[in-house]
């Protein structure tokens, strides 16, 4: 009697889901290959190859990198090292960078209040501050003290760019600057813009 024929095992890949012999003949063999090395190396031994010779080249650019050939340079920089290891915090550290989700970096925002005066319904005025939280001011108790030097209404709302700023009912912009700088001293005069038929003006 013939034995029965056993059913054959298919190992498919975790990237393209294709068999893990036809990945090579996919559209993402590139993406494929680090999952092939780890689970199918017995079908594609040339990419084991290729991984241990990228790794050994990328050691080789490191150490050439880090001029271990120059001893004098690499004394010196050790002993840099050591020394600025010693220090502990005496090194600045650098901020993380922010990044937005498309990849793009997030500028670090430029510390400066920008006051506006807009008219509405052709009589009514509000001024309207921006930029004092970059300076530490917490908009709530700013926009209470707003109203209550003024005389009027103060509230904080989110402006067109989705970013809070203060709207003071009237015009106030005479002598605002005077009060921001006497109420709060890290906000310096020279950081004070007013916006003028769209153009930012300094303020001093």
């Amino acid at each position: 009697m013939a034995e029965k024929p056993q059913p054959v095992q298919v190992l498919y890949c975790g990237v393209c889901g294709l068999p893990a012999e036809y990945c090579e003949f996919g559209p993402d063999f590139e993406k494929c290959k680090p999952w092939l090395i780890q689970n199918a190396a017995e079908i594609y031994p040339e990419l084991l190859q290729d991984a241990s010779a990228n790794g050994v080249d990328r050691v080789s650019n490191q150490l050439q990198s880090s001029s271990i050939t120059d001893g004098n340079s690499a004394s010196a920089s050790s002993s840099l090292g050591f020394k600025s290891l010693a220090a502990g915090s005496s090194a600045p550290k650098q901020e993380p960078v922010k990044k937005l989700p498309g990849g793009k970096i997030k500028k670090k925002e430029k510390q400066e209040v920008i006051i506006e005066k807009v008219t509405r319904n052709k009589r009514k005025s509000i001024t309207t501050l921006k930029g004092l939280d970059l300076f530490g001011v917490k908009l709530s108790d700013a926009s209470k003290k707003l109203g209550k030097k003024f005389a009027t209404g103060a509230s904080v709302v989110k402006g067109p760019t989705e970013k809070e700023q203060i709207d003071v009912q009237g015009d106030i912009a005479y002598d605002i600057v005077e009060f921001i700088t006497h109420t709060w001293p890290d906000v310096p005069e020279t950081a004070i813009f007013f916006i003028e038929d769209g153009k930012k003006v300094p303020a001093v």
